[in-house]
């Protein structure tokens, strides 16, 4: 059975060769490329929601080449540590399935038996994270409307993605973990003196969750050597910068041949309250 539910009934899917279907006689169609579309059109705000194509793209190329191995590895250490022998996982706003996969990758390594979903409001990106990891379920769907059952994974990651607390706690299982990635204060700092008169450093605060008790903030901090013009566009297209950069800052990144750039995270752990349940 499938991790996700009916988003018209919230019926339990059952996924086919070919679709998911529930017992209500909903059915879903899966793409060629292997994922499945759970987004009602009462919950789009646009015809095509989320990251578009070119920003898709830039991901890919630029998490392919391992930049971001540093927080991987990190956040598949702490999964590692976190989970039981068979966890439910589930990685909200996936992207294209860099760390989905990866994740996945290493649990299984370390013989567990993981079931693994991941979900993201665009089908252009999920087009990427179907095609790397195929054991691994992906969804279009919003994180404010999660198309899973109630305290149904054991451990939800959210990375660079929308905070939907109400709709994480609800799929959360008492005693399951929450992983909250954010930029810390000096990410990207380099990138951002090139692309603005006068940068600022990222907020960072330890925000209590209603519904949550904090375990502890894992930082992970690198530099990273961009050698060529194609991956420094690769990065500037695949973050908020490149929808809110001045001309000017454009312009004085496109003459950039090279470019060393600090990346710099935080890694919030959360526990659910509530009486443990067995992983």
């Amino acid at each position: 059975m499938s991790l996700f539910r009916c988003p018209i009934c919230a019926a339990p899917l059952e996924r086919t060769e070919r679709t998911y279907c529930c017992p209500a006689g909903h059915s879903f169609d899966i793409a060629k490329e292997g994922y499945v579309h759970l987004l009602p059109p009462n919950q789009k705000h646009s015809a095509a929601p989320g990251d578009d194509k070119a920003m898709a793209a830039a991901r890919r190329d630029f998490l392919s080449k391992e930049y971001y191995r540093p927080l991987l590895n990190t956040l598949r250490c702490q999964i590692l540590s976190l989970s039981g022998e068979s966890p439910k996982i589930l990685d909200a706003g996936c992207g294209e399935g860099y760390y989905t996969a990866g994740i996945y990758e290493a649990l299984t390594a370390a013989g567990k038996q993981p079931k693994m979903a991941g979900t993201d409001i665009s089908k252009f990106i999920l087009r990427h994270a179907a095609r790397r990891c195929r054991a691994v379920e992906f969804a279009v769907a919003s994180s404010y409307h999660l198309p899973l059952g109630d305290v149904s994974v054991d451990l939800l990651l959210d990375c660079f993605s929308p905070l939907a607390l109400e709709e994480f706690r609800r799929v959360l299982r008492p005693g399951g973990y929450f992983l909250y990635v954010v930029p810390a204060a000096d990410h990207l700092w380099q990138l951002k003196e090139v692309l603005y008169d006068h940068p600022y450093p990222n907020e960072e605060k330890e925000t209590p969750y209603e519904g949550f008790t904090y375990q502890a903030i894992v930082p992970v901090e690198d530099t990273i050597h961009l050698p060529c013009p194609a991956d420094i566009q690769a990065l500037y297209h695949m973050t908020p910068y490149c929808w809110k950069t001045p001309r000017s800052g454009a312009e004085r990144l496109e003459k950039l041949e090279t470019l060393d750039c600090r990346i710099a995270f935080r890694i919030h752990i959360f526990r659910k309250n509530g009486q443990e349940e067995p992983l």
